[in-house]
């Protein structure tokens, strides 16, 4: 389209806006918030606008959202914003300013699942706030400053399982009534509230409640009591983590009314050491005892009490400090899992856990043991064990000679740096171990020939210097293995020519090496790391591995860490192999590393991400093999300008990331080429607030296709609007040049412009020839009779797209072989005269007039003046001066919007190249007769048939 246009028809839709009254908005690209992409679309559109400084909610968030996050705004209050989203189920408002929410403002959330309040300024629960939540099963209104409820605001929540009340203002206890009497009712938090007893005698109950987990504690919380049996599903008292200066009396005096209880989470500050023990003494049922920050409790022997609940099977004392402490755990036999991470443990003393013969998980993770407790060695029912985060540097082989049904081992962000292979050689059940973040150099045939059964492992961030041969060969079952790292070990062949059962696969190669990764042929995800902290240990090779046996890769990321280009074009190559590959992510990647045949093999790729890296200068043609590409991003690339998409025919594209480059101005049109676009980001771009960025900012607001995600652009250029938004740009300063006048003229030049196109709509093209005819007859009057008529043979009218052709096939011909005096526009007009004159002057001064006509020559301005001109001369002096020379086949219907040339064609013969593109030298006889005919006019001149026009 051409800006004169463009100018148009933007001026006419402002125009038609401002007299009806109306205010073009954002349709699918919001302003203040992004819908999140989904690769399924019918999972429903989900809305991010979080950490957006709003003040109210966005008035264009789609009513079909399932899912909208608006945490961490300005919001102060709610009233009828989410009117109309039937379909919704999930909504966070935490952390606002919200202090007042109207009554039936979720009237219409009738799908809603989850509501999310957190740390908002509410005081009052009103009766009508959650009208029409009836679906709703998880509420928090934790923290915020709730003092008052009404006893019918929860009636309408029939199906409400979880609810969160925790660190409010509530004082009287009447007010949670209502809410145990809810029939779905299994968790209620009002940890941190202003209570000072919990009683159940003040609850006036017709039938129990269905409560099943009850977390409640403060610091003026004095008495809990349970003496009526209104809780007989109760499962789960948590009373932790009040700070209280006040110790609660617990009055529970019927041990039946507990026999559900089989959870219970307590800290020191909550209850005394007499207290405490009374409690425990009292759960006959208890499964699952949590007792934190309790070191004097510890110290007085609580353990031991807690050890006498022979239902006990799970004990947690992590966050306490057990350093230097005698942990007297010998009578807690009956244990199944003991958690003891972060207590500050130097070692397990001997003989503290040894009884627990049936423990089946230990975790004592992010301690400061230098061993492995020797305890662990009878614990012959062991599952799963944790020993990361310490500060164990060696392993012995009977460290784990009786654990032999370990499933699970831990032992990562140690300072392990050797592994016998006797260590391991005993857990032939394990499935998951984690040996990562050690100082680990050698592990002998430690994979070899034991741990048969083992599916994850990780090996990353390791010292190991070489890997050999069939080094992993035991593990047949292996599907997830990690074995990345600063130090790139060297690999033999056939280092992992028996893992077959691998499915993911995160390695390291080292410039020098060749990837040689052969016998997985399930391996689905592979993440290669180039040159990361690599050293040159073996000489370079010009070749690539053996890689063609991954015929199932889907997913391959490439993060690169060197420098040279030539090893980094055999690595890329390692795509070959992949024909079913879908997803393909590049980090630091030069642009010179792909050609434009990196992915001829990859036909089914459907996401492709290159960031980190210069694609300055990216080639359209590498998109050409990747036709089904729907997800591209190009963040971080240095990128100045899109307009290489308008050339990679990415039509199935959808999702399009072009975050952190270096593009300021945005050209809309390249988006038309992209049919299926559904998602734009461009953020952290340093744009261009002015002109040349209106028609992007009038496409970003109008169109109901593709969505620009946050669309908080900031202006980088010009200086004095640096800092401002970009679609807040006022392009009607692009249109308008003056404000009213301008406005009242042009609406008369519209009105006066509908009027001329109603009166002459069945007339239009006489209308266009006649004024070109005019015009013609004006520069004849003027001219002819000072022009020498025989100064050349022909002028030649033709398109600079032509160009190409006039010089290379025309030229040779009829100047060169047959010696007639051309006119040429680039070489023989007059500098500094006016273009219509020197037009003029050379059909006036030439005998015939050759048009070379294409496409281009049709839509060309200055080409029609020219053909006008010398169709005028043709009428005027009744003489055979017009050549008609086709140079590709037109379709007789594109030839209607061209009236005159339609005239002429009706009577008048034509010569066409493509025709007689099998024998050149006739056609250029032809337009030697026509050249020599004499100056009467003979109309349909046999030359070649006349085509049909409408």
């Amino acid at each position: 389209m051409a800006a004169s246009e463009t100018w148009s028809s933007h001026f006419i839709l402002r125009l038609f806006c401002l007299l009806l009254h109306i205010n073009p908005s954002l349709a699918y690209s919001l302003k203040n918030c992004t819908i999140l992409y989904q690769e399924n679309p019918s999972a429903g559109v989900s809305v991010e606008c979080a950490n957006r400084k709003l003040v109210i909610v966005p008035d264009d968030i789609p009513k079909e959202a399932v899912s909208i996050e608006l945490g961490g705004n300005r919001l102060q209050k709610i009233k009828d914003d989410f009117r109309g989203m039937f379909r919704l189920r999930y909504l966070s408002l935490a952390k606002n300013c919200i202090t007042r929410v109207d009554d039936g403002s979720f009237i219409d959330l009738v799908s809603l699942k989850t509501l999310i309040m957190p740390h908002n300024e509410l005081i009052n629960l009103t009766r009508n706030m959650f009208l029409g939540l009836s679906n709703i099963t998880m509420l928090d209104l934790s923290h915020n400053s709730i003092a008052f409820i009404h006893c019918s605001a929860f009636q309408p929540l029939t199906n409400l399982q979880i609810l969160d009340l925790a660190h409010n203002g509530l004082q009287d206890i009447a007010y949670i009534q209502p809410i145990i009497q809810l029939p779905q009712i299994q968790m209620l938090k009002l940890r941190c509230n202003q209570f000072s007893s919990f009683e159940t005698k003040m609850f006036l109950l017709n039938e129990s409640s269905s409560l099943e987990q009850l977390i409640i504690s403060g610091n003026r919380l004095k008495k809990f009591s349970i003496t009526t049996p209104i809780f007989p599903h109760l499962q789960m008292i948590d009373l932790s983590g009040s700070l209280a200066t006040i110790k609660l009396k617990w009055d529970i005096p019927d041990k039946m009314l507990l026999a559900e209880i089989t959870q219970l989470y307590v800290d020191e500050d909550v209850i005394s050491f007499k207290g405490m023990r009374n409690v425990l003494q009292n759960l006959i049922s208890l499964t699952h005892l949590r007792i934190t920050l309790v070191h004097n409790w510890i110290r007085n022997g609580l353990l031991s009490t807690a050890c006498k609940i022979q239902s006990l099977r799970r004990l947690d004392l992590f966050y306490n400090n057990l350093n230097n402490l005698t942990l007297k755990l010998a009578p807690c036999s009956q244990l199944r899992e003991l958690y003891l991470q972060q207590t500050c443990l130097n070692e397990l003393p001997k003989g503290s856990i040894k009884s627990m013969q049936m423990l089946q998980v230990l975790n004592v993770s992010e301690n400061k043991l230098t061993r492995v407790s020797y305890d662990i060695r009878s614990l012959a029912f062991l599952k799963i064990l944790h020993l990361d985060n310490n500060y164990i540097s060696n392993l012995n082989c009977e460290d784990f000679e009786n654990t032999t049904r370990l499933t699970e081992l831990k032992l990562n962000t140690n300072q392990i740096s050797n592994l016998d292979r006797c260590v391991l050689e005993h857990l032939t059940e394990l499935k998951y171990l984690d040996l990562s973040h050690n100082n680990l150099k050698k592990f002998g045939d430690t994979f070899k020939l034991a741990l048969h059964k083992l599916e994850y492992l990780d090996m990353s961030e390791n010292d190991i210097d070489e890997l050999f041969a069939n080094t992993f060969d035991g593990l047949q079952s292996l599907k997830h293995f990690n074995i990345a790292s600063d130090n790139i070990p060297l690999m033999e062949n056939e280092t992992f020519l028996e893992l077959r059962n691998l499915e993911d696969l995160n390695i390291s190669f080292s410039y020098g090496h060749n990837p040689e990764l052969q016998g997985l042929q399930h391996l689905v995800n592979l993440t290669v790391y180039l040159g990361k902290g690599f050293s040159l240990k073996t000489p370079y090779q010009n070749k690539y591995g053996t890689l063609n046996n991954l015929n199932l890769l889907k997913t391959l990321t490439v993060i690169n860490n060197l420098d040279n280009i030539n090893f980094l074009k055999n690595c890329v190559k390692m795509l070959e192999a992949m024909r079913y590959l879908e997803t393909f992510k590049a980090v630091n990647v030069y642009e010179q590393a792909l050609d434009v045949d990196t992915f001829r093999f990859n036909t089914r790729l459907n996401s492709l991400t290159l960031t980190g890296s210069d694609m300055t200068d990216l080639n359209p043609e590498l998109f050409r093999p990747i036709r089904n590409l729907q997800i591209l991003d190009l963040s971080g690339s240095m990128l100045k300008y899109v307009n290489f998409l308008m050339q990679a025919n990415l039509s199935a594209l959808r999702y399009l990331k072009l975050a952190h480059n270096e593009i300021m101005v945005i050209d809309e049109v390249v988006f038309s080429s992209l049919p299926s676009l559904t998602f734009l980001d461009l953020s952290n771009n340093p744009f261009t607030c002015d002109c040349s960025n209106a028609g992007f900012i009038q496409w970003a607001k109008n169109n109901k296709q593709t969505q620009v995600v946050n669309t908080q652009y900031v202006c980088s250029f010009p200086a004095h609007k640096r800092g401002t938004l970009l679609l807040d740009f006022h392009i009607e300063s692009c249109w308008d040049d003056v404000s009213f006048i301008f406005f009242i003229s042009s609406t008369c030049l519209v009105l006066l412009t509908l009027l001329t196109c109603l009166v002459g709509h069945f007339k239009r093209d006489h209308l266009v020839y006649t004024f070109q005819l005019f015009l013609a007859f004006l520069y004849d009057t003027r001219r002819r009779k000072k022009i020498d008529p025989h100064q050349f043979d022909a002028f030649v009218s033709y398109s600079t797209h032509d160009e190409d052709w006039v010089y290379k096939e025309m030229l040779p011909v009829l100047e060169g072989e047959q010696g007639w005096r051309l006119c040429l526009h680039h070489r023989d007009f007059q500098p500094g005269k006016p273009i219509i004159e020197n037009i003029a002057d050379a059909i006036y001064g030439s005998r015939k007039t050759i048009c070379v006509i294409s496409r281009r020559y049709l839509q060309s301005e200055w080409c029609s003046n020219e053909i006008q001109m010398a169709s005028f001369r043709l009428f005027d002096e009744q003489k055979d001066v017009l050549i008609l020379l086709f140079l590709e086949e037109i379709p007789p219907h594109h030839l209607s919007p061209y009236y005159r040339m339609r005239k002429l064609l009706k009577k008048r013969t034509y010569l066409s190249w493509p025709k007689a593109a099998q024998h050149p030298g006739v056609f250029w006889q032809n337009v030697q007769r026509a050249l020599q005919t004499g100056d009467d006019l003979i109309e349909n001149t046999d030359l070649l048939p006349r085509p049909t026009v409408c």
